[in-house]
């Protein structure tokens, strides 16, 4: 995996890095390091040189500035030297730009890869509001245009007209990081569909979950209803879906409408006031309990794990275990 160091001036780096981790989970072989007022170029590069030494694979290393020409730069120009062949700086850092380094190294084993596919994410995050302040932007080219658009025609049959669904995963988190690192490397979605009335009607969240998605792979919120419609829908037959559900409920609420799923991967249900924790990751109240006792009448199997790495646990023992301990 490709090392990430963030070096910035002042305590940016570490305010980035840590806002990277709410969008994207914990990342392994990411370093943020910080010029303060107190330090000079020597301590920086001193804090870079330790970051790059703890990293696994020190053979390819993105360093991300904040400014082109500052200390920061400066310092990881003259690191870079002798480098050059597999490292990569990209200066301007910004959060778009993290997340999609992030995403990148999924698919991406090269710094330079990530470097050029960055670029781009980092100048599309700068936008302006009112939209009427942005600056006229240069027409694309004449030949763009004879490139057919549009969608579909109502009634067309794609594949054998049944959408895919390579998992269906609940998580109250949605898409976040080890979602995307690890289930999606693993089970090869062409598209990330998360099922959820609420989050459907909150734009910031829909923002960062479409953000969120690693490369090649097109994200969506819909809400239930729309889901329900997708499944029946034959142009979605070439699709190979993975959905995402915040609760048990919006899981069953779309078998019942006939989104035909057979098997639910539990990964993370957060903890509130009136569910009691079965696992780390899981905490159920009574309607839960009743809400999966319901799916297992409909047919549908358990695969109770957070990541692919982890064991298989049962589910029918983690839902006695919270019936004990709710009555």
């Amino acid at each position: 995996m490709v090392g990430i160091v963030l070096a910035t001036h002042g305590d940016f780096a570490t305010g980035i890095f840590q806002s990277g981790s709410m969008l994207f989970g914990d990342q392994p072989d990411v370093a943020a390091v910080t010029l303060q007022p107190s330090e000079g170029p020597a301590d920086l590069r001193k804090k870079m040189e330790d970051a790059i030494a703890s990293f696994e694979n020190q053979d390819e290393v993105l360093i991300m500035v904040d400014l082109w020409g500052g200390t920061p730069f400066n310092q990881s120009n003259a690191l870079i030297d002798g480098h050059e062949d597999k490292w990569a700086i990209v200066a301007g850092l910004n959060l778009p730009m993290l997340v999609d380094a992030y995403a990148s190294r999924m698919t991406m084993d090269s710094a330079h890869e990530i470097a050029a596919q960055i670029a781009g994410s980092g100048r599309d995050g700068v936008k302006i509001y009112p939209t009427s302040l942005e600056p006229e932007t240069t027409a694309a080219p004449a030949a763009s245009a004879a490139v057919p658009q549009g969608a579909i025609p109502e009634g067309t049959v794609l594949g054998d007209g049944h959408i895919k669904y390579v998992l269906a995963r609940i998580d109250s988190r949605l898409l976040h990081g080890q979602v995307a690192t690890n289930w999606t490397k693993t089970t090869g979605p062409d598209r990330i569909i998360a099922v959820s009335d609420a989050v459907a009607k909150d734009d910031l969240r829909k923002k960062l979950i479409i953000e969120a998605a690693p490369p090649g792979v097109k994200a969506h919120v819909v809400p239930i209803d729309k889901m329900i419609a997708v499944a029946k829908d034959p142009r979605f037959g070439d699709t190979k879906a993975m959905l995402l559900f915040e609760t048990p409920q919006d899981a069953l609420r779309a078998i019942e409408g006939g989104v035909d799923i057979k098997e639910l991967n539990v990964g993370s249900m957060a903890h509130s006031n009136g569910k009691v924790a079965v696992n780390k990751v899981l905490s159920l109240d009574m309607e839960d309990v009743k809400t999966f006792e319901k799916l297992k009448e409909l047919g549908v199997s358990f695969d109770v794990r957070k990541v692919p790495a982890d064991s298989k646990e049962n589910m029918n023992s983690l839902l006695e275990k919270a019936k004990a301990e709710l009555k």
